[in-house]
Protein backbone atom coordinates (compact mmCIF):
# COMPACT_ATOMS: atom_id res chain seq x y z
CA UNK A 1 0.00 0.00 0.00
CA UNK A 2 1.44 3.15 -0.64
CA UNK A 3 1.15 6.24 1.81
CA UNK A 4 0.04 9.51 1.16
CA UNK A 5 2.80 12.10 1.23
CA UNK A 6 1.49 14.31 4.02
CA UNK A 7 -0.44 13.80 7.07
CA UNK A 8 -2.57 15.67 9.93
CA UNK A 9 -1.33 15.15 13.09
CA UNK A 10 -0.85 17.12 16.84
CA UNK A 11 2.40 19.27 17.12
CA UNK A 12 3.11 21.21 20.10
CA UNK A 13 3.53 24.78 19.03
CA UNK A 14 5.51 25.90 21.94
CA UNK A 15 5.66 24.52 25.86
CA UNK A 16 3.00 25.67 27.78
CA UNK A 17 -0.88 25.14 27.93
CA UNK A 18 -2.92 22.73 26.41
CA UNK A 19 -3.73 25.88 23.54
CA UNK A 20 0.25 24.64 22.97
CA UNK A 21 -1.40 21.46 20.70
CA UNK A 22 -2.37 22.43 16.78
CA UNK A 23 -3.44 20.50 14.25
CA UNK A 24 -0.61 20.58 11.06
CA UNK A 25 0.23 18.74 8.32
CA UNK A 26 3.53 16.60 8.06
CA UNK A 27 5.37 14.21 6.24
CA UNK A 28 4.17 11.07 6.45
CA UNK A 29 6.73 8.86 8.54
CA UNK A 30 8.32 6.13 6.40
CA UNK A 31 9.51 2.89 8.43
CA UNK A 32 12.99 1.94 9.23
CA UNK A 33 14.30 -1.79 9.66
CA UNK A 34 12.34 -3.59 12.04
CA UNK A 35 9.53 -1.04 12.26
CA UNK A 36 5.69 -0.29 10.70
CA UNK A 37 3.77 2.19 9.82
CA UNK A 38 0.24 1.71 11.44
CA UNK A 39 -2.57 3.81 10.12
CA UNK A 40 -3.89 4.82 13.84
CA UNK A 41 -7.60 4.65 14.65
CA UNK A 42 -7.56 5.56 18.30
CA UNK A 43 -4.40 6.70 20.50
CA UNK A 44 -4.05 7.18 24.35
CA UNK A 45 -3.63 10.58 26.09
CA UNK A 46 -1.06 9.95 29.04
CA UNK A 47 0.10 11.84 31.82
CA UNK A 48 3.79 12.00 30.12
CA UNK A 49 2.25 13.66 27.12
CA UNK A 50 0.97 16.77 28.99
CA UNK A 51 4.24 16.92 31.10
CA UNK A 52 5.84 16.69 27.42
CA UNK A 53 3.58 19.70 26.31
CA UNK A 54 4.56 21.54 29.24
CA UNK A 55 8.56 21.20 27.91
CA UNK A 56 9.26 19.32 31.09
CA UNK A 57 9.66 15.61 29.46
CA UNK A 58 11.63 15.98 25.69
CA UNK A 59 10.95 13.29 23.86
CA UNK A 60 14.35 10.48 24.09
CA UNK A 61 17.28 10.87 20.77
CA UNK A 62 15.32 10.06 17.67
CA UNK A 63 11.99 9.63 18.83
CA UNK A 64 9.39 12.18 17.11
CA UNK A 65 8.44 15.54 18.66
CA UNK A 66 4.45 14.72 18.11
CA UNK A 67 3.23 13.56 21.18
CA UNK A 68 1.38 10.19 22.12
CA UNK A 69 2.43 6.91 23.54
CA UNK A 70 0.42 4.58 22.40
CA UNK A 71 -2.03 3.87 19.38
CA UNK A 72 -4.17 1.09 17.78
CA UNK A 73 -4.97 0.61 14.20
CA UNK A 74 -3.82 -1.30 10.92
CA UNK A 75 -0.31 -2.34 9.38
CA UNK A 76 0.10 -0.50 6.13
CA UNK A 77 3.61 -0.56 5.66
CA UNK A 78 6.32 -3.30 7.20
CA UNK A 79 9.99 -2.21 6.45
CA UNK A 80 12.36 -3.58 3.90
CA UNK A 81 12.76 -7.11 6.35
CA UNK A 82 10.97 -10.01 7.10
CA UNK A 83 8.41 -9.44 9.66
CA UNK A 84 5.72 -11.12 11.93
CA UNK A 85 3.68 -9.07 11.25
CA UNK A 86 1.68 -8.21 7.74
CA UNK A 87 0.40 -5.40 6.30
CA UNK A 88 -3.75 -5.47 6.59
CA UNK A 89 -3.14 -6.81 10.54
CA UNK A 90 -4.52 -5.05 13.26
CA UNK A 91 -2.43 -3.95 15.87
CA UNK A 92 -1.81 -1.83 19.64
CA UNK A 93 1.45 -0.41 20.05
CA UNK A 94 3.94 1.42 22.66
CA UNK A 95 5.82 4.26 21.00
CA UNK A 96 8.33 6.30 21.81
CA UNK A 97 6.31 9.57 20.31
CA UNK A 98 4.44 9.98 17.18
CA UNK A 99 1.19 8.59 18.41
CA UNK A 100 -1.07 12.28 17.88
CA UNK A 101 -0.99 11.75 14.33
CA UNK A 102 -3.04 9.32 11.19
CA UNK A 103 0.05 7.11 10.63
CA UNK A 104 2.54 6.44 13.29
CA UNK A 105 5.93 4.17 13.55
CA UNK A 106 6.22 1.25 15.71
CA UNK A 107 8.78 -1.00 16.51
CA UNK A 108 7.47 -4.29 15.47
CA UNK A 109 8.51 -5.91 18.68
CA UNK A 110 6.57 -3.76 20.35
CA UNK A 111 3.29 -4.07 18.63
CA UNK A 112 0.50 -6.57 20.21
CA UNK A 113 -2.71 -7.98 18.62
CA UNK A 114 -5.78 -6.65 19.69
CA UNK A 115 -7.27 -8.48 23.02
CA UNK A 116 -10.64 -10.56 21.03
CA UNK A 117 -13.05 -8.62 22.99
CA UNK A 118 -12.12 -5.11 22.29
CA UNK A 119 -12.37 -2.66 19.49
CA UNK A 120 -10.00 -0.56 18.35
CA UNK A 121 -10.06 2.69 20.45
CA UNK A 122 -10.52 0.12 23.29
CA UNK A 123 -7.13 -1.42 22.68
CA UNK A 124 -5.28 1.95 22.30
CA UNK A 125 -6.30 2.45 26.02
CA UNK A 126 -3.75 -0.90 26.77
CA UNK A 127 -0.26 -0.44 25.88
CA UNK A 128 1.10 2.51 28.21
CA UNK A 129 -0.16 1.97 31.43
CA UNK A 130 -0.33 -1.86 31.17
CA UNK A 131 3.57 -1.94 30.01
CA UNK A 132 4.24 0.43 33.07
CA UNK A 133 2.10 -1.68 35.45
CA UNK A 134 3.63 -5.19 34.91
CA UNK A 135 6.95 -4.06 34.36
CA UNK A 136 7.47 -2.46 37.79
CA UNK A 137 4.94 -4.92 39.77
CA UNK A 138 4.89 -8.08 38.19
CA UNK A 139 7.68 -8.62 35.39
CA UNK A 140 10.44 -9.40 38.13
CA UNK A 141 8.05 -10.38 41.11
CA UNK A 142 8.19 -6.93 42.83
CA UNK A 143 4.41 -7.60 44.64
CA UNK A 144 4.98 -11.30 45.56
CA UNK A 145 2.47 -13.70 45.85
CA UNK A 146 0.17 -12.90 49.10
CA UNK A 147 1.34 -9.11 49.68
CA UNK A 148 -0.44 -6.47 49.92
CA UNK A 149 -0.73 -3.35 47.71
CA UNK A 150 -1.44 0.56 48.18
CA UNK A 151 -2.38 2.20 44.68
CA UNK A 152 -2.26 5.97 45.14
CA UNK A 153 -4.53 8.32 42.05
CA UNK A 154 -6.44 4.32 41.82
CA UNK A 155 -9.30 6.18 39.50
CA UNK A 156 -5.79 7.34 37.25
CA UNK A 157 -5.46 4.98 33.88
CA UNK A 158 -2.26 3.32 36.11
CA UNK A 159 -4.84 3.50 38.93
CA UNK A 160 -7.70 1.37 37.36
CA UNK A 161 -4.82 -1.37 35.22
CA UNK A 162 -2.99 -2.00 38.88
CA UNK A 163 -6.30 -2.51 40.37
CA UNK A 164 -7.71 -4.99 37.93
CA UNK A 165 -3.85 -6.76 37.30
CA UNK A 166 -3.17 -7.29 41.21
CA UNK A 167 -7.00 -8.37 41.60
CA UNK A 168 -7.09 -11.35 39.05
CA UNK A 169 -3.67 -12.50 40.84
CA UNK A 170 -5.22 -12.77 44.02
CA UNK A 171 -3.79 -9.60 46.22
CA UNK A 172 -5.25 -7.59 48.95
CA UNK A 173 -5.58 -4.07 46.96
CA UNK A 174 -6.18 -0.72 48.38
CA UNK A 175 -6.36 2.77 46.72
CA UNK A 176 -6.55 6.77 47.51
CA UNK A 177 -8.58 9.09 45.02
CA UNK A 178 -9.96 11.83 45.24
CA UNK A 179 -14.29 11.49 45.70
CA UNK A 180 -16.35 9.09 46.16
CA UNK A 181 -17.74 8.18 43.29
CA UNK A 182 -13.92 7.37 42.43
CA UNK A 183 -14.11 5.45 44.94
CA UNK A 184 -16.71 3.75 44.50
CA UNK A 185 -15.64 2.41 40.81
CA UNK A 186 -12.29 1.71 42.40
CA UNK A 187 -13.60 -0.85 44.62
CA UNK A 188 -16.15 -2.45 41.84
CA UNK A 189 -13.14 -2.74 39.75
CA UNK A 190 -11.46 -4.93 42.55
CA UNK A 191 -9.98 -2.99 45.44
CA UNK A 192 -10.50 -3.91 48.70
CA UNK A 193 -10.65 -0.63 50.23
CA UNK A 194 -10.82 3.02 48.31
CA UNK A 195 -9.76 5.54 51.11
CA UNK A 196 -10.99 9.26 49.68
CA UNK A 197 -7.37 11.68 50.52
CA UNK A 198 -9.97 14.87 50.94
CA UNK A 199 -11.51 13.18 54.29
CA UNK A 200 -9.83 9.98 55.13
CA UNK A 201 -6.15 10.36 56.30
CA UNK A 202 -4.23 7.21 54.42
CA UNK A 203 -1.85 6.09 56.71
CA UNK A 204 -4.38 5.43 59.90
CA UNK A 205 -7.10 4.06 57.46
CA UNK A 206 -4.11 1.54 56.26
CA UNK A 207 -2.95 0.37 59.49
CA UNK A 208 -5.99 -0.17 60.66
CA UNK A 209 -7.42 -2.17 57.51
CA UNK A 210 -4.43 -4.17 57.90
CA UNK A 211 -4.35 -4.71 61.37
CA UNK A 212 -0.95 -2.62 62.15
CA UNK A 213 1.37 -4.45 59.54
CA UNK A 214 1.10 -1.73 56.64
CA UNK A 215 1.46 -2.70 53.17
CA UNK A 216 4.14 -4.44 50.95
CA UNK A 217 4.38 -2.50 47.83
CA UNK A 218 2.73 1.05 47.46
CA UNK A 219 2.84 2.57 43.81
CA UNK A 220 2.72 6.19 44.05
CA UNK A 221 1.75 9.07 41.30
CA UNK A 222 1.41 11.54 43.73
CA UNK A 223 4.88 12.77 45.64
CA UNK A 224 5.12 15.62 47.44
CA UNK A 225 3.97 15.00 51.01
CA UNK A 226 2.83 11.49 49.81
CA UNK A 227 6.55 9.96 50.07
CA UNK A 228 7.01 10.48 53.51
CA UNK A 229 3.38 9.44 54.44
CA UNK A 230 4.26 6.27 52.19
CA UNK A 231 6.94 5.64 54.60
CA UNK A 232 4.78 5.49 57.05
CA UNK A 233 2.14 3.46 55.79
CA UNK A 234 4.57 0.80 54.38
CA UNK A 235 5.26 -2.49 55.91
CA UNK A 236 8.48 -3.80 56.65
CA UNK A 237 10.64 -4.64 54.27
CA UNK A 238 7.93 -3.11 52.02
CA UNK A 239 8.52 -1.06 48.61
CA UNK A 240 7.61 2.33 47.32
CA UNK A 241 7.62 2.79 43.70
CA UNK A 242 7.03 6.55 42.11
CA UNK A 243 6.01 6.54 38.11
CA UNK A 244 5.17 10.21 38.61
CA UNK A 245 5.44 13.26 40.95
CA UNK A 246 1.66 15.54 40.52
CA UNK A 247 2.84 17.28 43.91
CA UNK A 248 6.30 17.39 42.82
CA UNK A 249 9.26 15.69 43.14
CA UNK A 250 11.52 17.29 45.42
CA UNK A 251 10.34 16.76 49.27
CA UNK A 252 12.17 17.05 52.25
CA UNK A 253 12.84 13.15 53.74
CA UNK A 254 13.29 11.79 57.11
CA UNK A 255 15.70 8.32 56.25
CA UNK A 256 15.40 6.78 59.77
CA UNK A 257 12.33 5.37 59.41
CA UNK A 258 13.61 3.66 55.61
CA UNK A 259 16.39 2.04 57.83
CA UNK A 260 14.23 0.74 60.25
CA UNK A 261 12.10 -1.06 58.28
CA UNK A 262 14.40 -1.68 55.70
CA UNK A 263 12.27 -0.49 52.74
CA UNK A 264 12.95 0.33 49.40
CA UNK A 265 12.41 3.33 47.65
CA UNK A 266 12.23 3.10 43.75
CA UNK A 267 11.02 4.85 40.76
CA UNK A 268 11.19 4.33 36.52
CA UNK A 269 10.22 5.77 33.62
CA UNK A 270 9.16 3.51 30.41
CA UNK A 271 9.91 6.11 27.46
CA UNK A 272 13.36 5.97 27.29
CA UNK A 273 14.02 2.02 27.81
CA UNK A 274 16.02 0.14 24.75
CA UNK A 275 13.84 -1.53 22.99
CA UNK A 276 15.07 -4.91 23.98
CA UNK A 277 13.98 -3.86 26.85
CA UNK A 278 10.60 -3.20 26.30
CA UNK A 279 10.27 -5.82 24.00
CA UNK A 280 10.86 -8.39 27.09
CA UNK A 281 7.86 -6.25 28.79
CA UNK A 282 5.29 -7.05 25.50
CA UNK A 283 6.46 -10.64 25.42
CA UNK A 284 5.48 -11.42 29.23
CA UNK A 285 2.31 -9.16 28.46
CA UNK A 286 1.15 -11.80 25.88
CA UNK A 287 2.17 -14.69 27.56
CA UNK A 288 0.78 -13.69 31.03
CA UNK A 289 -2.09 -10.79 30.62
CA UNK A 290 -3.64 -10.92 27.10
CA UNK A 291 -4.91 -14.14 28.14
CA UNK A 292 -6.93 -12.19 30.72
CA UNK A 293 -7.90 -9.40 28.24
CA UNK A 294 -8.74 -12.04 25.59
CA UNK A 295 -11.22 -13.66 28.59
CA UNK A 296 -12.49 -10.48 29.80
CA UNK A 297 -11.12 -11.08 32.98
CA UNK A 298 -10.05 -7.77 33.05
CA UNK A 299 -10.54 -4.62 30.42
CA UNK A 300 -9.36 -1.00 29.85
CA UNK A 301 -11.37 1.73 31.40
CA UNK A 302 -11.76 4.25 29.23
CA UNK A 303 -13.13 7.72 30.48
CA UNK A 304 -14.01 9.74 27.33
CA UNK A 305 -13.01 9.57 23.71
CA UNK A 306 -12.22 13.40 21.40
CA UNK A 307 -11.93 13.35 17.78
CA UNK A 308 -8.08 14.11 16.97
CA UNK A 309 -8.51 17.71 16.53
CA UNK A 310 -9.65 18.32 20.21
CA UNK A 311 -6.63 16.70 21.66
CA UNK A 312 -6.78 20.50 23.98
CA UNK A 313 -9.46 19.26 25.29
CA UNK A 314 -8.17 15.84 26.00
CA UNK A 315 -5.46 17.45 27.54
CA UNK A 316 -7.59 20.69 29.56
CA UNK A 317 -9.62 16.68 30.93
CA UNK A 318 -6.40 15.06 32.22
CA UNK A 319 -5.09 17.74 33.66
CA UNK A 320 -8.41 18.41 35.73
CA UNK A 321 -8.38 14.90 36.97
CA UNK A 322 -12.00 14.35 36.58
CA UNK A 323 -12.04 11.47 34.58
CA UNK A 324 -11.65 7.45 35.72
CA UNK A 325 -9.81 5.36 33.52
CA UNK A 326 -7.78 6.16 30.20
CA UNK A 327 -8.56 9.53 27.86
CA UNK A 328 -8.45 8.51 23.68
CA UNK A 329 -8.41 10.85 20.77
CA UNK A 330 -10.24 8.76 18.22
CA UNK A 331 -9.12 9.42 14.09
CA UNK A 332 -12.32 7.99 12.49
Amino acid sequence: MSLPNDMKCIEISTPGTADALRVVQRPTPQPADKELVIKVSAAGVNRPDVLQRQGLYPPPSGASDIPGLEVAGEIVSVGNHESRWQVGQKVCALLSGGGYAEYAVAHENLCLPIPTPYTLIQAAAIPETFFTVWSNLFLHDTLKPGETLLIHGGSSGIGTTAIQLANSLDHRVFVTAGNDEKCRQCVQLGAESAINYHNQDFVSEIKMLTGGNGIDVILDIVGGDYVQRNIKAAAFRGRIISLAFLQGAKVELDLMPVMLKQLTLTGSTLRARPVAEKAAIARSLLDKVWPLLDNGIIAPVISTTFPLAQAADAHRLMESSEHIGKIVLTLN
